[in-house]
């Protein structure tokens, strides 16, 4: 059964705002890649044509054209938002990291730790739970260190 072709007609508007962005350049290589791919289908040119002229899969150019046609350019250009867990350490939950490895360590310590650091995030409740990993990573981004 074959599937259904959607054909892309696009607006002076629609081509002048992907002809920019592909001028520009200043945007992720997918966004640019299916800018080519929606001013290709609007010349007419057949999926497996532009798979082959872009390097990717037809079923990619399918997808962009559906996307064009059932949504907008905007849908068709950008992708959809991926579920996930929120970050445990929100930006306010760096700054106070980051402050508590600046600051002077608990008594009887030498030092600030990664895991002292934790279980003072989680006392302070900032956060329910957090890993040795998740504070780390939260230093490593802020460019501190513990001590």
């Amino acid at each position: 059964m074959p599937s259904k072709t959607y054909i892309v007609d696009l607006t002076e508007d629609e081509r002048a705002q992907l002809l920019d962005l592909i001028r520009i350049g200043e945007t992720s290589a997918r966004k640019i890649r299916r800018a080519h791919t929606l001013l290709l289908a609007d010349e007419g040119k057949t999926d497996a044509t532009i798979a082959s002229v872009l390097h990717i899969g037809a079923s990619t150019v399918q997808r962009t054209r559906q996307r064009f046609v059932e949504g907008n350019l905007e849908r068709a250009l950008n992708e959809r938002p991926r579920p996930g867990q929120r970050p445990k350490l929100d930006d306010k939950a760096v700054m106070v990291l980051v402050t508590l490895a600046r600051s002077a360590p608990p008594e009887g310590h030498k030092c600030w730790t990664i895991q002292l650091l934790a279980e003072r995030l989680v006392e302070l409740k900032v956060v329910d739970c957090i890993s040795d990993e998740t504070v780390r990573r939260g230093l490593k981004k802020s460019g501190s260190s513990p001590g």
